[in-house]
Formats: structure tokens, sequence, C-alpha cells
């Protein structure tokens, strides 16, 4: 079931009926004490209050956070082999969009990168032509050199090297090897007090090195971050394994070894209840043998019954389309959560679901935190319109 609550609707109310009338009269305004005042039958003190409910509802909630790797606080890949410049060549490539003409040359419809089609019959530049990590370097993608260029200062790293927060470019440059972005947001989190967990999951090999340097900065070894020995965020260095098959998914850990075969929710569960920082590589094979499409990805469950609970995900490879998206989502409705249903990706979008958008990842440290505060509003409403009477959910 698709809900219409996710998408953004304008409203003619409250625009006058008589504009473009130059014979009416605007009305005399009429004192009134502002307290009093209502809209839609609710005063501003009770609106206010409403508000302020929502929003310690939302920090009350546990935040559980599945976040990727490669593209999205990594800009570098074990696997592909790529560096921080080719990295974001390549990802440039994915939200860079044109189409071939009638002549079958390639022509651009947008100047400017997005992770949304510019148009219905646009196309990514790597959907056409395949990964390129010296993208900006060709003729077809020299027009995003300068992106490129920019984004790539961001990354450089500045203080005294450090083998393992910083990471040798191209160029022979130090870079950022985990983004600043993404411990900020651990940072504010905690400085707010907020309960929240972890999860690092990735297709890629890359797990190891990051829990690694994660732990490292924990302990206030990170220049930007001095105060992160303060934190107190647990890093457990033990990467599991999330496997996939038709009958179950099965997550292993160390000595710990979960599956969904008797009970669909022991996996959520046990995400629920993890603490820290945590990481585990997915079934990239299964999401190959689906034909990369969403129901073969990563798998990710949500329980609106389960209010005390938030779980997102932030990945780049999350798209509106399902023949190309990346997380598989179940959704538990029904008595108790009994029942569960496979959910489209434009059902939670920015709700559940992010795509990361690599370069403001990359240029502005506040991204991961407003991703996270933008998805617990709309995670409230998404509640609120799932408990009304009639909701199929």
């Amino acid at each position: 079931m698709e809900h219409s609550y996710n998408r953004e609707k304008t409203s003619d109310k409250g625009i006058s009926n008589n504009r473009g009338n130059s014979n009416s009269q605007s009305p005399k305004k009429r004192k009134t004490n502002s307290v009093d005042m209502k809209k839609d039958g609710v005063s501003e003190p009770e609106r206010f209050a409403s508000l302020s409910e929502a929003s310690q509802r939302q920090r009350q909630r546990k935040l559980v956070l599945h976040i990727d790797l490669n593209n999205t606080i990594l800009v570098s890949d074990a696997i592909t082999q790529e560096g921080p410049s080719a990295s974001l060549n390549t990802y440039l490539s994915t939200v860079t969009w044109g189409k071939l003409n009638q002549a079958g040359e390639w022509e651009w419809l947008s100047d400017a990168p997005s992770i949304q089609p510019p148009h219905q019959n646009a196309i990514t530049f790597h959907t056409q032509f395949g990964r390129d990590g010296d993208f900006t370097n060709t003729n077809l993608g020299k027009k995003f050199k300068r992106i490129h260029s920019d984004h790539m200062h961001h990354l450089e790293w500045l203080d005294p090297p450090d083998k393992v927060l910083a990471v040798t470019g191209e160029d022979g440059k130090a870079y950022h090897s985990i983004l600043p972005s993404f411990f900020h947001l651990l940072e504010t989190l905690r400085k707010e007090d907020r309960d929240f967990s972890v999860i690092l999951r990735t297709f890629g090999t890359d797990l190891p090195r990051v829990l690694h340097a994660v732990l490292y900065a924990m302990e206030g070894r990170h220049p930007q971050f001095p105060d992160f020995q303060k934190v107190l965020l647990h890093v457990d260095q033990t990467p599991g394994r999330i496997c996939c098959s038709k009958k179950q998914v099965v997550l292993s850990r160390g000595a710990e070894h979960v599956s969904t075969k008797l009970d669909i929710k022991n996996v959520y569960h046990y995400f629920n209840n993890l603490e820290g920082i945590v990481g585990f590589r997915d079934n990239f094979d299964w999401w190959a043998r689906n034909q990369f499409r969403s129901t073969g990805g990563k798998p990710f469950w949500i329980d609106p019954q389960d209010t005390c609970i938030h779980h997102i995900f932030i990945d780049d490879n999350i798209r509106l389309s399902e023949d190309d998206s990346i997380i598989h989502t179940t959704v538990f409705h029904g008595k108790d959560g009994g029942q569960s249903r496979t959910a489209p990706t434009s059902e939670l979008y920015d709700i559940c679901l992010v795509q990361t958008d690599l370069l403001r990842a990359i240029a502005d440290k506040n991204y991961f935190l407003d991703c996270v505060r933008t998805c617990e509003e709309r995670y409230t409403a998404y509640l609120a319109h799932l408990s009304q009477p009639g909701d199929a959910s």
C-alpha cells in the first residue's frame, strides 16, 4: 500500500477568491485576543502543546540508524580499489542526468547533479555508460569537473598526518577516510542524550577498517572531535554477516546466531536491543541473483506499532525505482504486528529510508543530522496516519 502523506501538497486554502476584482474591498480587521484565536478549531496554545508533545515523543524514541559505507560515509571503495577522486567521479556519474538523442548522441538534461531525475525520461550517465572513475576528466563529464574539484577540497585532511583517519588520494594528498558529518551526527546525538545505536551495513569489504577507525576516533584521537572520549559510545569490533534466502534471513556475529525461520521478528528484535556501534556485511550475491531489485536487497524491518523505536536506513543506492534499489523493507501490521508486508520505497522515503546525497554529506557537517531530524518529523506523521480508522495497514 502506498500512502499519499509523503508527497508535498499545495493548498489553495487562504487565497482570496476576490483577487483580480478591482471592486472588492478588504474586510475590516476585527480586534481579537491572540490567545483565543483558533485555526481549524485549535487554539494556538493547544497547537503549540500538541507540537511540543510530538517533539517529546520523537526524542523519547530510540533511534536505530542503519548506515551504508561506500558513497555514504566513505569516499573510497576497497573492492573496486577506487581512491577518493575515482570514487567521487563514479558517484557523480550516478547523479548526472541525460539521454541519447535521435542521432544516438548523449545530451545532458541538467547542468546540476541531483539524486532524483530532472525529467521523466532522464537516465544517469552511469546507467548508460557504466562505471567511470575518470568521469569528470572525459569530454562528456568535464562540465562537472568544478563540482568534483570543490568537493575534493572539502574532503582534504588538513590536520597532522594520521594513518587511520586519513587516506592517501590518487594525487598524493591526504583525505578524510570517514566523513566528518558522520562523526558530527554521533557527537550531537550523544550530547543531546539521545538513545540510539548505529548499525553499519555494507556489501563491501571495508567494514573491519571502518570499525577500527571509528573506535580510534571515539578514543579522542580525531583532531576535529577531541571530546569523543567523553562520549562513552561502545564500538564492537566484530563484524557480522547477514545472509538471505527465500525461506529466511540469517544473522551471525561472533557466537551470536539469529534467524527469521521460526519468527519473522527475530532479527528485528535483535536490532532493537543493540547498543553502541556495530557492523554487518550484507548478502550481495542474493541482491545480484534478484537482478538488483529491492526485494533482494538489504533486509530492513519496521513495526509501526512499536512506537518506542525508529529505524532509519541511509544508503546511496536507495531509489524510488524498485527495479534499482537496495533495501527490502518489511512492515509489520495486524494484531500485535503479527502480519507482514513488503513496503515500496516510496512509502517510507525520507521517513525510514534516506537516499544519501553524497555531495551534501561531504560539504555540510549537519547533513546526516538533518536527515535524521526530517525522518523523525515525518515518522510521527506516518504513525498518525496509520492510526486513523480504516487504514488497511
